[in-house]
Parts: C-alpha cells; sequence; structure tokens
C-alpha cells in the first residue's frame, strides 16, 4: 500500500462522556500504525477550543468520540490550519452527530427511521406508544438512553437523556435484531447482528469484553444482507461521510430494517465493532488503520 504520510498524531481522549473510550480507541490505533511503520504521536485532547499538535505532523488521525471529535469542532479547526484529518467533514459530521438532522436527512432520502420525534421539555405522559427508546440528540455510546416499556419509566429516562444537552429523541422501540455496518472508503464490510444481554446494546454491553455476543457475518439472506449493505451506503452518501464510519440499524421480525444513525468516529477498542468487522473481511487491524489514514484529506 503507497504510503501518503509518514509522521502521524491520533487524537484521544478529549472532553466528552466518551473520554474514556476514546482513549483506548486511540492506544489501539496508534499501535496498529506503529506496527505499519508510521511514526506516530499520541495526544491526550484535555481542552475543546485548541488542538496544539507537535511541529512537522503530516497528519491526524481523529480518535475522539462525542462531543468536539464527532460534532465536527475539531475537524473544523484542522481544516482552518490546512492539516489532513481522517474521517468526515466538519460540516457532516455536526450533521451526523446531531440525531434530529440525521432523521431529517435520513427521511429527505427514503432511508427508514423508526416513527418519532424530538422533545425539548418534559411531558407528562410518553408521546408515543409504548414500548420506546429514548436518548439524547447529541451523544453516543448509548449514553443516556433507555428503553421505557413502562410508564412509570418515563419521567427518569427523559430526565437521564435530557442532562447531556436537553433535546431528547423518542422512537418507537424496534422490536427485533440489532446490525451495524461497517464503511471504509465507501465499501461496505460485512454485516454484524449484536446479541446483548436483554436486548439492550447499553455502554456496559459495547465495552464490557464478553457481555455481547457478535455474529460476522449475520445470518441473513443473502438478498437482505445485500439490501441492507446499500442502505448503509445510501446513509454514508447521505451525510456526505467520507473515509469511514458505521450505520447502526434495527430488524424487526417483518423482515424490515430501519436506519438509527450514521457513528462518524466509530470505536475501535478491543471489543469494538468496526475492527471486527474488517477482520470478517480479511482485513487486519493494522492495515484497516493505514487504509483509513491514507483516506485523510482536508474536507
Amino acid at each position: 500500500m503507497k504510503r501518503r504520510f509518514e509522521r502521524v498524531c491520533v487524537l484521544k481522549g478529549g472532553v466528552s462522556a466518551e473520554r474514556d473510550v476514546s482513549l483506548r480507541s486511540g492506544a489501539a490505533i496508534a499501535q496498529g500504525l506503529r506496527a505499519r511503520g508510521y511514526a506516530v504521536i499520541e495526544m491526550d485532547l484535555v481542552t475543546a477550543d485548541d488542538v496544539p499538535l507537535p511541529e512537522g505532523v503530516d497528519v491526524v488521525f481523529i480518535a475522539l468520540h462525542g462531543a468536539f471529535g464527532e460534532d465536527g469542532g475539531v475537524q473544523r479547526i484542522l481544516r482552518e490550519r490546512r492539516i489532513p484529518f481522517t474521517g468526515s467533514s466538519a460540516e457532516s459530521c455536526r450533521a451526523a452527530f446531531d440525531k434530529t438532522e440525521s432523521r431529517r436527512r435520513f427521511e429527505q432520502a427514503g432511508v427508514p427511521v423508526p416513527p418519532g420525534l424530538t422533545l425539548y421539555a418534559p411531558t407528562q405522559a410518553p408521546p408515543l406508544p409504548l414500548p420506546i427508546f429514548v436518548k439524547p440528540a447529541r451523544q453516543g455510546s448509548s449514553i443516556g438512553s433507555q428503553a421505557v416499556r413502562e410508564v412509570s419509566e418515563w419521567p427518569s429516562a427523559f430526565a437521564k437523556a435530557a442532562q447531556y444537552g436537553g433535546d431528547v429523541i423518542v422512537e418507537k422501540w424496534i422490536e427485533g435484531r440489532e446490525l451495524t455496518v461497517g464503511i471504509v472508503n465507501g465499501e461496505a464490510l460485512p454485516i454484524v447482528e449484536i446479541r446483548a444481554p436483554g436486548g439492550f446494546y447499553d455502554y456496559g454491553a459495547k465495552y464490557t469484553p464478553g457481555a455481547s455476543e457478535y455474529l460476522i457475518p449475520a445470518p441473513l439472506p443473502a438478498t437482505l444482507a445485500s439490501a441492507v449493505q446499500a442502505c448503509a451506503r445510501r446513509v454514508f452518501e447521505t451525510m456526505d461521510a467520507a473515509g469511514f464510519g458505521r450505520v447502526d440499524f434495527r430488524l424487526a421480525q417483518d423482515g424490515r430494517w430501519y436506519a438509527l444513525e450514521l457513528n462518524s468516529i466509530p470505536g475501535f477498542t478491543e471489543t469494538s465493532l468496526l475492527p471486527k468487522a474488517a477482520a470478517a473481511a480479511g482485513i487486519p487491524f493494522p492495515e484497516l488503520c493505514e487504509r483509513i489514514l491514507n483516506s485523510a484529506d482536508i474536507r
């Protein structure tokens, strides 16, 4: 694989609620790139208004999850400095991080989404028939998210989600299966099916090794798998995404699927889904990191 860069800065950590996950993702990426012979500097970014890069850096690999990493903040700063970076543009990241905006774009593009709405203030009763899923409009790793099956759970679920910025997404809970599709440089990777304890892929289920079961490729009919992968690519294009990302789906019991969100900087920990899917496609972790690095640009 021809190299475009030599000296890489991996941005990790950050100031969001996903800091711990980001530290682990960044460390894994740095190790993978070093295995491919790159000079790598790891930087724990502890502020959200500046990016004090070391001298001589050719490119930045962004491993920041959550606010300032996935909302376009760091991308805007790097673009202004004319420094190539991995992943999508500031505008694409901002739209993907805002689930209200993502739903609007999905619907305009004909991508199926669960029935839902955004609330900006609490309501006495759930706004949709139960069961529902409640999540912050701008947050990742399922932080602040909860399935609500009883009316008594509604007030605390709303309050839990609202503490992360105020706006709360409420969607119909889709009974069925959890699927996700990684995208690398426009290519859809094998579909991953997630079987989480209790049926909800929450923070603990995501980042506790052995807590969840992963089926790769997901046991789906070939025509259905191809259709879901095609939908993931459509989401990627609809959001003007670049480099890499991951699209999450629910597959209902009647065979219909629903797009939930685009993760513009998915995890790269030992339990993360994009590396698992890449491995199933025959792409070792160091090579995956290098492919993404080579797609870096000033968006």
